[in-house]
């Protein structure tokens, strides 16, 4: 659906409505999957679907009602209910208001060639990784999504916004007799994507890990390519520069703010707007999106905040864009994060390390400790050993238990490029010191 036909579906909810405040939230999507495994593909799926969200404001309560019909009377009926689920909700006394509305920037809109995407060439795509895979006669397993989504908001204070996107995400891993490899790739535009490229990687992967040695656990200099040190700066956005958890506590930033907490060669940011990621140029709550700074050269600048968490404070802030859909318990997160980049490669990286340890990617990462950024997972699909400067094999994966601030104060090199993985647009990093707790059987 266009943009226009969102708004306009926004406008019915919001005429139907007699709540003191009303914010319409309107969600279409066009997706598709390819999946494949053991070098076949074995499922081909699309789905097309509309969704309506309708948040409420009697007085200082707040209720929301979701649906996906998308009839008038469906749609009056939807106002209702939100409406009398805020008379029976309790009182919020921290909400202020709605957001008034305020100019977004325009973005790129969705690429041509994600929207157009076939089952015919997705296939196309999965078949250049499997002939990859069967030239060292090793399996193919992964998938292929598009997607085309649009979003609109409209409240009655006269919020009206509306952005159309796309998103192509292409992964796989490659399996080998004793050792696996793993590559993936996102972008606005599925023509960017590199199938042969990408399978070849993974395959390369498989093949220098293969009979890989067990390696005792401890304290290791680590170079983590751009999935893993996307995986690891996610989780400090999340829990991190996330005002609700800043507010109630739970942020490592709490009474650190305009301290340094990493080293300098670090500087994260987020932009909705950054056309090398996935642009997004509002919020849930129709909010633009613009540059936020969170760490410059090692120094905790800022946090992302939505009108609610804005409001909360004294006096209140603004509104950084980064609302997720209500009701939200999780507050406003960063999910458009960038790191700064430095002027070595990966190889470089790899010549100056003595005796360390090659990361590809972290698999099963979770949090343990919010406020010291403690967290736990495994590496995985390409662990390898350095020494004396080269890579001399594979080694079995180690589970690691890390406080991601502390990683990042024993930085020892930054990548030069880097590239997108979902939220987060990463460099490879080399760290000093990096612990893992323990191995594995695999």
């Amino acid at each position: 659906m266009e943009r226009e036909e969102l708004l306009e579906i926004a406008d019915q909810v919001l005429e139907a409505s007699v709540a003191d405040q009303t914010e319409v939230m309107v969600a279409a999507s066009d997706t598709a999957l390819t999946r494949f495994a053991n070098n076949t593909i074995h499922q081909n799926v699309a789905e097309q679907d509309v969704a309506v969200s309708v948040r409420a404001v009697v007085g200082k309560r707040i209720g929301v009602a979701r649906g996906n019909e998308l009839e008038p009377e469906s749609l009056r009926t939807l106002a209702e209910r939100a409406t009398e689920l805020a008379r029976l909700s309790e009182e919020n006394a921290d909400f202020i208001s709605l957001p008034s509305p305020q100019e977004a920037q325009e973005v790129p809109g969705p690429a041509e060639a994600t929207i157009n995407s076939t089952p015919e060439q997705r296939a196309e795509a999965v078949c250049a990784i499997i002939d990859v895979a069967a030239e060292k006669e090793f399996t193919a397993a992964g998938a292929y999504s598009v997607e085309h989504s649009g979003l609109a908001v409209a409240n009655s204070l006269g919020v009206r916004a509306a952005f159309e996107g796309s998103q192509a995400h292409l992964r796989t891993v490659i399996t080998a007799p004793d050792s696996t490899g793993f590559a993936e790739a996102y972008d606005r535009d599925a023509s960017r994507l590199d199938p042969e490229s990408l399978g070849r990687r993974a395959v390369e992967k498989a093949v220098a890990s293969a009979n890989p040695q067990e390696l005792e656990p401890g304290e290791y200099t680590i170079i983590l390519e751009e999935d893993a040190v996307a995986d690891m700066v996610t989780f400090l956005g999340w829990y991190g520069f996330n005002a609700l958890a800043y507010q109630e506590g739970r942020s490592f930033a709490c009474e650190r703010m305009g301290e340094k907490v990493c080293d300098e060669s670090i500087s994260i940011w987020d932009d909705g707007l950054d056309a090398r990621g996935l642009p997004m140029p509002l919020d849930f709550e129709g909010v633009p999106k613009r540059k936020v700074p969170l760490i410059e050269e090692g120094v905790l600048v800022g946090l992302t905040w939505d009108s609610f968490t804005a409001g909360r404070e004294d006096p209140p802030r603004q509104s950084t864009g980064h609302a997720l859909p209500a009701p939200n318990s999780w507050g406003p997160l960063p999910w458009n994060l960038f790191i700064g980049t430095g002027d070595a490669t990966v190889e470089e990286m790899i010549a100056g390390t003595a005796r360390g340890l090659l990361v590809t990617r972290f698999h099963y990462t979770n949090m343990v400790h919010p406020t010291q950024t403690v967290i736990t997972g495994m590496t995985r699909d390409g662990t390898f050993l350095i020494e004396d400067g080269q890579v001399v094999g594979g080694v079995k994966n180690l589970r690691f238990t890390q406080s991601v601030l502390e990683a990042l104060s024993c930085v020892e090199a930054v990548g030069s490029s880097g590239r997108l993985l979902e939220d987060c647009w990463a460099p490879a990093l080399k760290i000093g010191k990096f612990n893992f707790v323990s191995g594995t059987e695999f």
